[in-house]
């Protein structure tokens, strides 16, 4: 893909609300964050042990006027000022992306400025743009998080191949299902990541599924399984579980197998340049298993902040400046499409 020229600059406001937390940024040219605010549901969602998607709509519908409001204000811009308007349209909860869908296509159509929808996992992927200016297209990029475990080669901005994906649950899935049977609640990945650095990584040896046919999918539902079990059978024996060794041997287990994938992809497919995305990148060890891995093997790593990892606007924002100048424009029946694959449109 040839990136079209463009003389001036573009400024995109863009809206994030394919989850639990609405958000909207100003973003200059892809890569220049004037603004990015988040309004988090989690102490809400904390509750119920999980996200409830009626809940987080009727969320969003409070708070995204005032969040837009927010970010326009801190960038210092007017909505006129505006070169267009982004907003995630798929994967994610069909009532929460139907809120920032209507809300983008109310404004752009008020301010008669072009409308263009995001994919979600391709701002994951565009985070990384953010902080580092000198990475460009082609690079391997892992994206982990609650609801996607994927293996791509970005061959373009916007262009993706999909080498690996999981066969069951999502990396980010299984850490939330661990931490609620060991009752550190929701969300579990940052819990499992802060206890696990008490723990040994060694004392429990799970196993690391491998799928058949494929050296670069994923599967983590025995794992999660192998952590059940090992908790019922300490249950029945009357054994004492130690929580942080137990997460530390989990996390080690999930970060051997996420390493190693992306290791053989970047040794087969000939990648110098190795990115990780999603919520699952701003883990601790998984920063340190990659970087680990990347210097022994000769590449160069990139991931964003952790801030740019979870759900965010400042990313749909980057992602949708290149769609914008090659031309991508949304119409006015634009639709929430919340089993969006990567690569559809």
């Amino acid at each position: 893909m040839k990136l079209r020229s463009i003389e001036e600059d573009v400024w995109i406001l863009a809206i994030e609300s394919s989850c639990d937390e609405t958000a909207a940024a100003v973003v200059k040219n892809g890569r220049e964050v004037l603004s990015n605010v988040i309004s988090s549901q989690i102490a809400l969602h904390t509750l119920y042990g999980g996200v409830v998607p009626e809940i987080a709509s009727r969320k969003h519908i409070e708070k995204i006027n005032q969040v837009i409001e927010a970010a326009l204000y801190e960038a210092g811009r007017t909505l006129e000022e505006m070169t267009a308007v982004a907003v995630t349209y798929g994967p994610g909860l069909v009532g929460a992306l139907l809120v920032g869908v209507a809300e983008a296509k109310a404004i752009a159509y008020a301010a008669k400025k072009p409308l263009v929808g995001v994919h979600h996992i391709e701002g994951h992927v565009s985070a990384n743009f953010i902080e580092h200016p000198e990475l460009e297209p082609p690079f391997l990029c892992l994206i982990v998080s609650g609801g996607h475990t994927h293996l791509v080669i970005v061959k373009d901005y916007g262009v993706f191949t999909i080498i690996g994906r999981t066969m069951d649950d999502a990396a980010g899935e299984a850490f939330d299902k661990v931490a609620r049977a060991v009752g550190l609640g929701y969300p579990g990945g940052p819990k499992v990541d802060k206890a696990a650095r008490e723990g040994n990584p060694h004392a429990v040896e799970f196993p690391r599924a491998k799928v058949g046919g494929s050296a670069y999918d994923f599967s983590f539902s025995g794992m999660k399984s192998a952590v059940l079990n090992y908790l019922n059978q300490a249950q029945m024996k009357g054994e004492t579980v130690h929580v942080p060794d137990l997460c530390a041997s989990f996390q080690n287990a999930v970060v051997d197998v996420l390493v190693s994938h992306t290791m053989a992809a970047a040794r087969d497919y000939g990648c110098t340049r190795v990115a990780i995305a999603g919520g699952v990148a701003s883990n601790t060890a998984l920063r340190a298993g990659m970087q680990a891995a990347c210097e022994a093997e000769g590449l160069a790593l990139y991931y964003p902040s952790p801030v740019f990892c979870t759900d965010n606007a400042a990313m749909i924002g980057a992602a949708a400046y290149y769609e914008y100048i090659n031309g991508a424009r949304a119409g006015w029946d634009l639709n929430a499409v919340p089993n969006l694959k990567l690569g559809e449109r």
